[in-house]
């Protein structure tokens, strides 16, 4: 097996493979773990881990903390974030959580090749330095690619890493951002807009769409927007930047209809472009759609017999667990092992904002628009006794099942930690458990999970009336 990119697609296939007796090669060039680990999924959220403590100390006057000298009510914005000191823990811990994959990999007997592959032929990778020099060659039986994206940009605002900045830049700033303009209101952009203004940045969001969290389930993103208009958060909706520039102290965003608004950093959200440029697909035969990802099956499979893919270059899902899934099922396909495919309806997502937002399965939007039969309810967490303890007063629990047989098949949460969460819907989703099962499980009380059945409960007893 001959493994292209160390993200989560590419190790945890390579340790699949080889834990099952295949001999396995792993070819990587911007160190393991990938963009997940290093400069996307962990990085951003350890951020957000700092942003949620300030986050909970804005709330805490209404649970009776005060300030020991002054009496008066202590807010996020009264604490001095450490910036410099917050990225140097991000950067530790994603360096540290690389150097544990590695370390995994090798118990493994995983042979772990620092450089660049691109395939020469449908049978055989080439391993290249930075400066596209060869190395060698590895011959292959079976070849996965999982090299993973890398931020869009705009070409009338490339990104220099000081003032405007792409997501993987933004862990060498050492100040907060006085004013964080962020263009993009998708997953990425919503994480951080929420981050930075917890931790005491002025942030505007700009927004192509009428709807921050476009794709999203509707109901959770009128919470995220009046979060983020109660935060001080500026959402500027329908409004697309056409250029970005930098000043003697900070930057101009202008948009398309003319207007500028100023700040000291912008942060490009735009989404992700697939690392399959220069992979050599041609000269195996290995098809793309026009986006740039490869075309694969549910059983991660390419255009080309031997050859499978995983991961954000993919276009399946950008979610590192998804492309761990990939890649593991990839591995068990090639080796001959009974492998369930890729079901699009029981992955689980979370978006990390405050309150965090997590889903699985059919949406409401799938049972309004006639994809999918369904019915849906939902309960809000207001009456949920946990919450009112911890002062929670955004979020709500809603449940899909199948019309008759009450089977579930989706459902959203919006609260804090709803990606911990989500887990038992996820379970009911991948099982086919009903809305009375759910109901009938035991939850602690208090807690937020007691909303998760009682939402189920009162499902049921709209069925039976």
């Amino acid at each position: 097996m001959v493994i292209v990119g160390g993200g989560p697609g590419g190790y945890e296939a390579a340790l699949t493979a080889a834990r099952h007796g295949a001999a396995t090669v792993l070819i990587e060039e911007r160190g393991l773990g990938g963009a997940a680990v290093l400069t996307d999924v962990v990085p951003s959220k350890t951020l957000i881990a700092t942003a949620d403590v300030l986050d909970q100390v804005a709330g805490s006057p209404q649970l009776g903390i005060r300030d020991a000298d002054t009496g008066a009510a202590p807010t996020g914005q009264t604490l001095d974030v450490d910036l410099a000191a917050v990225n140097r823990r991000v950067k530790d811990l994603a360096a540290a959580q690389s150097a544990d994959i590695r370390a995994s990999l090798t118990e493994a007997g995983v042979e772990l090749v620092d450089g660049r592959g691109r395939l020469d032929g449908p049978d055989r990778v080439e391993v290249l330095d930075a400066a596209g020099e060869r190395l060698g060659q590895h011959e292959a039986d079976v070849i996965l690619l999982a090299v993973g994206a890398r931020p869009r940009e705009l070409e009338s605002a490339p990104c220099d890493g000081e003032r405007i900045l792409n997501w993987t830049q933004l862990y060498e700033l050492d100040r907060l951002p006085e004013h964080l303009i962020v263009v993009g209101s998708g997953v990425t952009g919503a994480e951080f807009a929420s981050a930075y203004r917890a931790l005491g940045s002025e942030v505007t969001l700009v927004s192509s769409r009428q709807k921050v969290l476009p794709g999203t389930d509707a109901d959770a993103a009128d919470v995220l927007e009046g979060a983020f208009a109660r935060r001080g958060v500026t959402v500027r909706s329908r409004s697309r930047a056409e250029t970005a520039r930098r000043t003697d102290d900070g930057v101009v965003v202008t948009l398309t209809s003319g207007e500028e608004i100023t700040g000291s950093h912008v942060l490009m959200a735009l989404g992700g472009i697939p690392w399959t440029a220069d992979l050599g697909l041609w000269t195996a035969g290995v098809r793309v759609r026009d986006s740039g990802h490869i075309e694969t099956d549910r059983v991660s499979r390419t255009s080309v017999r031997g050859i499978y893919a995983a991961g954000d270059c993919t276009g399946v899902y950008p979610l590192a667990s998804v492309a761990a899934m990939q890649g593991r099922i990839a591995m068990h396909h090639a080796l001959g092992d009974a492998v369930s495919p890729l079901i699009s309806t029981q992955v689980s997502s979370a978006i990390f904002t405050s309150p965090e937002i997590a889903v699985v399965g059919v949406s409401e939007e799938d049972v309004l628009s006639g994809e999918a039969a369904g019915e849906v309810l939902v309960l809000g967490l207001d009456t949920n006794p946990r919450a009112k303890m911890q002062g929670i007063t955004e979020g709500f629990v809603k449940l899909i099942v199948r019309p008759g047989s009450h089977t579930v098949i989706g459902a959203v949460v919006v609260a804090p930690r709803a990606s911990e969460l989500i887990l038992p819907y996820t379970l009911a989703v991948a099982h086919r458990l009903t809305a009375e099962q759910v109901a009938g499980t035991f939850t602690v009380y208090p807690s937020l999970t007691g909303s998760l059945a009682e939402v189920a409960r009162r499902q049921v007893l709209d069925s039976q009336e």
